[in-house]
């Protein structure tokens, strides 16, 4: 059985390397990304979640998170990432909570 914090790096290396299966796959079919902490719905489902990834992969080919850290608490992910290379020329800081459910991550919220 695969990890929380295994299906967590997995999707980080695949969104690096701009694998869009590979990074869709660790992800449930009925994945939902929201802001946090007002839990506002930014993208529902895989086919909106595919489409939102790979469009970003293929606007930013030089994009790269580099992990700051990681906090793991049961199902639960908190990774706090640099984000560089991306073709607006603006660098970022982002964090990301990921809740797995089975060996699917169901649910991702951004701390904005």
């Amino acid at each position: 059985m695969i990890s929380p914090e295994e299906l967590a790096q997995r999707q980080l290396d695949a969104y690096n390397n701009k694998q869009i299966e590979e990074f869709i796959s660790v992800y449930s079919n009925d994945v939902v990304v929201m802001d946090f902490p007002t839990n506002e719905v930014k993208i529902s489902g895989m086919k909106d979640f595919k489409k939102r990834y790979d469009e970003l992969f293929k606007s930013n080919p030089n994009q790269h998170a580099e992990l700051k850290g990681r906090i793991v608490k049961g199902n639960t992910i908190i990774d706090h990432e640099y984000i560089t290379g991306r073709a607006n020329g603006k660098e970022a800081e982002a964090i990301a909570i990921y809740e797995v459910t089975g060996e699917k991550i169901t649910k991702v919220w951004f701390v904005r």
